[in-house]
């Protein structure tokens, strides 16, 4: 495994230079003048526009400063805002707050959405299967700040089980309101997709043949079916880890959080460049580890997956 781990992660070296060098184009080789704005109603001087011309290289071609923003990047230097803070300082702020929600979303999407396709998969046909079916259905069905106002509403302001915002320093407990919406329509999935590959695995012929070898149908379940059918359900809990952090700006605006989401919204709102690239390549490294974390996962779940 060890010699898999360092083979799979140089090959990460291309695909990050690969989908940042992408990252980069897309940010600053889109047309119109990226200093609109930033004087207030007033164009900007030409002293200002000069100099923070050379600060980004805009006047370079855009491989030649990719490969400049690329030496930063390998220093540990994430560039700055136009305003002059560091894009390091604003990554340290909000990705920590970011990281926490999903990390509450991702245990709501493994101990409710697991659990649920179980007992669905087990009972199939019956209530409780049928009640998983319509439950989750409605979850994919409500948009996400619909749940959001309807979950702050009811749970934080009618009956106050949760606080409906979430300051700085908040505890653990302040983030489970906002993590369950947040995990509402990933688990919803993770439900739907456990009960169909935990189905299919307890119709094959190796169950059966357990079975009727007079094997314990608990044990059955829990030892064979359930280990094959977590293969899928691992890698898309793994793939939605990323698009947790990325994709939390709904969420994290109706709870106030100031988190990563939201800095992506206003980087992108107000074009600057440095911040987006810097962060999406943050996102992408996560997506990438993740991924090299899921593979290696697979060999403990299914045994006769080896890795040579």
């Amino acid at each position: 495994m060890g010699r898999y781990t360092i083979r799979r992660l140089l090959q990460l070296i291309p695909v990050v230079i690969g989908t940042t060098f992408l990252i980069y184009v897309a940010v600053w080789a889109l047309p119109g003048d990226p200093f609109a704005g930033k004087c207030g109603d007033k164009p900007c001087p030409a002293e200002y526009v000069a100099q923070m011309t050379e600060k980004y290289n805009l006047n370079d071609n855009v491989i030649v400063a990719y490969f400049k923003y690329l030496g930063q990047l390998l220093q540990g230097n994430l560039g700055e805002t136009f305003a002059g803070r560091q894009v390091i300082d604003e990554l340290a702020r909000a990705f920590p707050v970011t990281l926490r929600l999903a990390l509450v979303a991702i245990f709501f999407e493994i101990i409710i959405g697991i659990t649920a396709g179980i007992l669905a998969a087990l009972r199939r046909g019956k209530f409780l299967d049928n009640l998983v079916l319509v439950s989750t259905l409605l979850v994919i069905s409500i948009p996400v700040f619909v749940i959001g106002y309807l979950a702050q509403f009811i749970f934080a302001i009618k009956l106050g089980w949760f606080p409906p915002t979430v300051g700085a320093g908040a505890s653990l407990y302040d983030y489970i309101l906002p993590g369950l919406v947040l995990a509402s329509l990933s688990l919803a999935y993770v439900a739907r997709l456990t009960r169909s590959s935990l189905g299919e695995n307890l119709r094959a012929d190796y169950v059966r043949t357990a079975v009727a070898k007079g094997v314990p149908r608990g044990q059955v379940v829990r030892k064979h079916a359930l280990r094959n059918s977590m293969i899928p359900v691992v890698t898309f809990i793994g793939a939605d880890f990323g698009a947790l952090l990325g994709g939390a700006i709904v969420t994290e605006g109706i709870f106030n959080i100031a988190g990563f989401g939201g800095l992506i919204y206003q980087s992108i709102r107000l074009r600057e460049g440095t911040t987006v690239v810097a962060l999406v390549t943050v996102l992408v490294l996560i997506f990438l580890l993740v991924n090299l974390f899921v593979d290696l996962l697979y060999g403990l779940i299914d045994p006769r997956i080896r890795y040579e």
